[in-house]
């Protein structure tokens, strides 16, 4: 018996008639993939070989075109899957496009401010300076390390007992030699031992002083977090408070809290820049509404097994220009819908939509941003419409929204009501990079002077995008050192800047506040200057939040950009310091 790949055959015997005579030889083959089996005769071996070798090529003929049947198959299976998975995921698309309004009309969009409340309990305890002292799970320390010293040693031990032998039963001085060498084994012994002891006793004590250190600096430490988990928490009830007192910056924190928690489809851009007036109780939201190249346009994708290619359909034209419209109808509508629903206070009385795109413009080829739909809704007309039941187009006309008749074409529109930049907390600004010499010490210069600085360098930064710089009043900035306006319509908005002429290391609480002033101006983005650095917890909290951290060589870094030269001494600094005072 013998197998060759799928080819299995048995050995060669004889055929013999009743009498005994040979009248050939024979032979068996199976061929497991094609589950064939045949019975092979000839008259002698060398015909059977080849008898063989015909049957092996014919089946060898059949495997290679059965196989290429269920690679074909299996291509074709594989190209359809992609094919309906790319469909199914393009159909998706397009029934989240014609249901953003719809999306969220079952979701409660009040913010729950006990949610932004930290309650988390006290983990944050580093025991690696207490290495005598073990530690719970919780970070708390339990015990020490405990030394142990060895047993004391037994006097009446057979290692202290003399061995004696008749000579020393005998002889008494033999006798007392082999006694007294025994006594002063076992007096070292002990000697060693309580030396043991006393090493053992001192290292505990040490170790137990280390564990009330420990306790005690654990404590601390979680006091310390505590102190700042209710600070920070009062805070968020203060900030709380003051949105349903209609205090300017509380309420736009909580118009951000809302439309930051609104999920949209992928494609949608959560980009916009809000503005409250108090006294008219009116909110301005301008919204970065998505381009044609963002709202999806594939219908289905099919395989095509002669080409093995996947062929994608699209809406035609005059669909997708429909689809276009009625998300940008649909966005304004739910945007104004969660901002009302959001305003558990009732501080909002009317909400102005400015939607803005950024697309290129044909006849200069350079981008462009317009408003293409704008739209004034009071609360209580607006609350009466039964948005489930609307055609968005519609109820957006009879809100009396302004907007082209085709929304797909791009065509600009005046806003309503723009937004307005003055602000009485600004102040002029005065230049103090073109007098900075290459050998000042940034730590060491005013504090005044420090941030209108920071305002230049700014200034200059966002200057090609047509950004504006403010700089506050030190008395009433309210934590703000600057204002930015950005217009980019991508990363644009308002902008917060503190600036931290420090010569210590900037620890997490100063990013704390920076989020907390971020939320009260209802910024897009804070950014942080010092002339130092900061500490891990800084960065920590820093992430995944839209802060951006500025240290002393960044601060280098970007004056050296824009050809300004100077230095930091943090020590020179403190002695500057330590000398004026």
């Amino acid at each position: 018996m013998g197998q060759t790949g799928l080819v299995r055959f048995s050995d060669v015997s004889w055929v013999h008639t009743s009498t005994g005579k040979v009248t050939g030889c024979r032979m068996e083959v199976w061929h497991t993939g094609l589950n064939e089996h045949r019975l092979l005769k000839a008259p002698d071996p060398a015909v059977l070989q080849n008898k063989m070798n015909a049957q092996l090529a014919s089946w060898a003929e059949k495997w290679e075109r059965l196989s290429a049947k269920q690679l074909a198959s299996s291509t074709k299976e594989k190209g359809k899957e992609q094919a309906d998975s790319a469909t199914n995921e393009a159909q998706n698309a397009l029934r989240d496009a014609e249901g953003l309004l719809l999306a969220t009309l079952d979701i409660d969009d009040a913010v729950d401010w006990s949610t932004l409340e930290d309650h988390s309990p006290f983990r944050g305890f580093d025991g690696s300076s207490f290495p005598s002292v073990t530690f719970a799970d919780t970070g708390w320390p339990m015990g020490i390390k405990e030394a142990i010293a060895p047993k004391a040693p037994d006097p009446k031990s057979a290692k202290y007992q003399p061995a004696l032998g008749l000579l020393d039963k005998l002889l008494s001085g033999r006798r007392a030699a082999k006694v007294a060498a025994s006594e002063r084994l076992y007096a070292a012994d002990h000697d060693a031992w309580v030396e043991q002891r006393r090493l053992a006793d001192g290292a505990n004590a040490a170790s137990n002083k280390q564990l009330d250190a420990a306790k005690a600096a654990f404590l601390n430490a979680e006091n310390t977090f505590k102190a700042a988990q209710e600070e920070g928490n009062a805070k968020v009830q203060a900030l709380a408070a003051r949105y349903r007192a209609g205090e300017s910056d509380a309420v736009l924190a909580n118009v951000e809290l809302i439309l930051n928690a609104s999920k949209y489809p992928d494609w949608i851009r959560k980009d916009y820049t809000t503005q409250y007036n108090a006294q008219t109780k009116l909110l301005i939201v301008d919204f970065q509404l998505p381009t044609h190249s963002d709202i999806p346009r594939l219908t289905k994708v099919a395989y095509v097994a002669s080409r093995d290619e996947l062929k994608e359909s699209f809406l035609s034209d005059s669909d997708f220009n429909r689809l276009f419209d009625s998300v940008i109808y649909q966005l304004t509508l739910r945007t104004i819908h969660e901002l009302f629903e959001g305003d558990t206070a009732n501080v909002v009385d009317s909400v102005v939509f400015n939607g803005w795109v950024t697309a290129v413009n044909r006849s200069t080829g350079r981008d462009e941003t317009a408003c293409i739909v704008s739209l004034q809704a009071t609360k209580a007309e607006f609350l009466a419409f039964d948005l489930r039941r609307v055609d968005p187009k519609a109820c957006f006309k009879q809100l009396r929204g302004v907007a082209a008749s085709k929304l797909s074409g791009l065509t600009p529109v005046a806003p309503i009501i723009q937004m307005e930049r003055d602000d009485p907390r600004f102040v002029a600004s005065h230049e103090v990079a073109g007098r900075l010499e290459e050998g000042t010490n940034l730590a060491a210069i005013d504090w005044e002077d420090f941030e209108h600085l920071v305002r230049e360098l700014f200034e200059q930064e966002f200057a090609s995008g047509g950004g504006e710089v403010k700089v506050t009043r030190a008395s009433a900035d309210g934590g703000v050192d600057a204002v930015i306006f950005d217009p980019d319509p991508i990363r644009g908005g308002k902008i917060v800047v503190q600036a931290k002429r420090y010569t210590n290391t900037v620890g997490v609480s100063a990013v704390r506040d920076l989020y907390g002033t971020m939320m009260n101006e209802g910024a897009m983005k804070g950014l942080l200057v010092t002339t130092s650095d900061y500490g891990p917890d800084a960065y920590t909290f820093a992430t995944d939040k839209p802060i951006t951290l500025l240290n002393g060589g960044n601060l280098l870094h970007l004056l050296a950009k824009h050809g300004h030269k100077a230095r930091i001494d943090l020590a020179e600094a403190k002695r500057l310091r330590e000398q004026r005072t």
